[in-house]
C-alpha cells in the first residue's frame, strides 16, 4: 500500500518537519521523528492516530513500526483524545511523599475525572507521569509548557480557574 506523504499534514506542519529534517544529513531524515510526531500531535489536538503515525513514517521514509516504537516509548505522545489542558500529575517518590495522592483526589473531585479521562466539555484530562524533574517543588504537575510546584488544593483551584 502506497501512502501519500502529505495528505494529512498542513503546510505549516510540513514546514516544521522540514525545518527539523534540515538539521540532519540527507540520508538521516528519520532523526526528525520525534519533532515530526510532536508537530503532528499538536496539529491533531494533542493526540496521534495510527494514520498520522503512518503519514510521519512515509514522510520520513522509514518503516511505520519504527515510528510506532518512538510514539509508544515516550510518554509525551498520546494515543487517544486528551483535554485541551492536559494535566500531567507526577506520582514519583518525591511527589508521593509530599501528598500527590491528595492532589489527585482534589483533581478527581474538582473535575470529576481520574487518570486517562477527559472532562465532558473536553477542557481537561489527567495523566499520571513518572517524573518531571522538579522534585524540590513536590508535589507538582505540568500543564502545557508550565510547571506548577508545591501544590495545594487552593493553588490547584486558582490554576484551574485561570484555565477555565
Amino acid at each position: 500500500m502506497k501512502i501519500d506523504k502529505t495528505s494529512l499534514f498542513t503546510d505549516e506542519v510540513r514546514a516544521e518537519i522540514d525545518k527539523h529534517i534540515a538539521k540532519y544529513p540527507a540520508d538521516w531524515k528519520q532523526s526528525a521523528c520525534m519533532p515530526a510526531l510532536t508537530a503532528v500531535q499538536e496539529m491533531n489536538g494533542g493526540w496521534l492516530t495510527r494514520e498520522l503515525m503512518d503519514q510521519v513514517a512515509a514522510y520520513l521514509d522509514m518503516p511505520a513500526i519504527a515510528v510506532y516504537e518512538v510514539a509508544t516509548f515516550y510518554s509525551m505522545y498520546e494515543h487517544k483524545e486528551v483535554g485541551r489542558h492536559k494535566i500531567c500529575l507526577c506520582t514519583n517518590i518525591s511527589c508521593m511523599v509530599n501528598n500527590s495522592d491528595s492532589i489527585l483526589e482534589h483533581l478527581n473531585k474538582r473535575l470529576g475525572i481520574s487518570f486517562g479521562e477527559v472532562t465532558d466539555d473536553g477542557k481537561f484530562s489527567i495523566k499520571e507521569v513518572e517524573c518531571l524533574g522538579a522534585c524540590g517543588g513536590a508535589p507538582m504537575m505540568q500543564i502545557g509548557d508550565h510547571y506548577y510546584e508545591n501544590l495545594t488544593p487552593e493553588k490547584i483551584d486558582s490554576i484551574l480557574e485561570e484555565l477555565e
